[in-house]
């Protein structure tokens, strides 16, 4: 009798702790094949995109290579990106992969499954909005963030040449945005360091323009205001309730005609499910290619699909609204949906997911941290920032990593990390 195959496409904070489960209570026991397909060869934590673009951290130190992991963790790995889903002959299809050079590296592809779990995540919405995709930088894969990163550095390099003021335009105040700015601040300060000697933080122009009328809106009203004056003392202008209505090479243009001039300009407002949900067939898909799914994560009308992270669309009962796309909600669905296929394979009902909001931090570089925590003592909620703040927001990290790797691992990259800043420079300048 063969072992009923369990594919999981899309290797982000759901599906990498998804197949390292998996792996580890199925794959090693060899009770079910488990394949995991994306389109990277590596993993890195997505909230950190933004320490990435700036060069705080190198992706190649700090990145998970899923060949290396699925051989630690009992399942396979399968390079490649999503074209379609025949959920009535049980297969997904892959496209074509080419080389630098265009040459076909690998075919076509179709895998066949028995159980299908699409986490693919989601990207920036531009709304539609012209010159956006033209003349904007985008935050939503590593590529992207050390594509920010290579035109940062260059535009500091002429920036310090030649005396000049550098300026940053970011387009959403959600937590993508917030920490950019930040983090920028801490670049140029640490570039100050690395012989760009005429460069100073009185020169840096980062504006934050948020359509809302205020910033971090999924949060409380005290967390935004903690994080707005926090990035007023920076130096950083937090322009709330404008709303951009076109990008051109040099500028950002608002709905009432004013310009918002910038040396680079980032989108980093609107979340949409991938476009290729868009495409599938026999799916509930949402207007922003969500796909809508049962309580238990099944996707509406299938009993061996499950959707997890921000490709899932669930407004439980009595909620006003969807679970958020967060990390920590793509985590929790993971592990729910872990046990929910050992549930299947073992002939038992599936339960329904509950999320559970633990709140949420942002990280302002190495300035600061604000969140806010949901506690569970007398049902109090517990507004946290500065060191403390800054502790929990590092620790969130470590237990993803202590997720993949269990704790001795973790601790044994932390230590190594520690000893690789003596010989490191502080900020990755190439």
């Amino acid at each position: 009798m063969s072992k009923p195959k369990i594919l999981v496409v899309g290797g982000g904070a759901g599906g990498l702790p998804l197949v390292t489960q998996l792996g580890r209570k199925l794959g090693k026991r060899g009770r079910a094949d488990i394949t995991l397909v994306d389109t990277s060869n590596i993993h890195v934590w997505k909230p950190r995109y933004h320490e990435v673009a700036t060069g705080a951290i190198d992706a190649d130190l700090d990145a998970v290579d899923y060949r290396a992991h699925a051989r630690l963790n009992h399942y396979r790995f399968e390079p490649g990106t999503l074209t379609h889903v025949d959920a009535a002959a049980r297969t997904v299809t892959l496209a074509a992969m080419n080389g630098p050079d265009g040459e076909e590296v690998l075919p076509e592809r179709q895998l066949d499954y028995d159980y299908l779990v699409l986490a693919i995540g989601s990207q920036s919405n531009d709304f539609g909005t012209p010159g956006v995709r033209q003349h904007c930088l985008f935050m939503d894969t590593r590529t992207q963030a050390e594509r920010f990163r290579e035109r940062f550095l260059n535009t500091c390099l002429h920036a310090n040449y030649r005396n000049d003021p550098v300026s940053v335009a970011i387009v959403g105040g959600g937590a993508t945005g917030v920490e950019l700015a930040a983090e920028i601040h801490h670049a140029v300060a640490m570039l100050k360091l690395y012989g760009h000697e005429h460069l100073d933080r009185k020169q840096l122009r980062v504006t934050v323009v948020e359509a809302l009328p205020r910033i971090l809106p999924a949060l409380s009203e005290r967390v935004s205001a903690a994080a707005t004056e926090r990035l007023q003392a920076l130096g950083v202008s937090v322009r709330t309730g404008v709303m951009v209505a076109e990008a051109t090479e040099q500028a950002l243009v608002t709905k009432d005609g004013e310009e918002i001039k910038a040396d680079l300009m980032v989108w980093a407002a609107g979340v949409k499910g991938p476009d290729v949900f868009g495409q599938l067939e026999g799916f509930a898909v949402t207007r922003v290619n969500q796909i809508e799914v049962e309580p238990n994560l099944l996707a509406k009308g299938h009993d061996n699909v499950f959707i997890i992270g921000d490709s899932a669309f669930l407004k439980p009962e009595g909620a006003e609204r969807p679970i958020p796309p967060r990390a920590q909600s793509a985590q929790q669905m993971a592990h729910h949906t872990a046990r929910n296929l050992v549930r299947l394979l073992n002939s038992q009902e599936l339960k329904p997911f509950e999320y559970k909001d633990h709140g949420s931090l942002v990280s302002l570089s190495n300035y600061s941290s604000v969140g806010m925590l949901m506690g569970n003592l007398k049902g109090g909620n517990f507004f946290v920032e500065g060191w403390l703040a800054r502790i929990m927001y590092v620790a969130l990290y470590r237990m993803h990593q202590a997720a993949l790797y269990g704790w001795p691992r973790t601790i044994m990259l932390l230590t190594a990390g520690r000893f690789s800043r003596l010989v490191r420079p502080r900020l990755k300048l190439h």
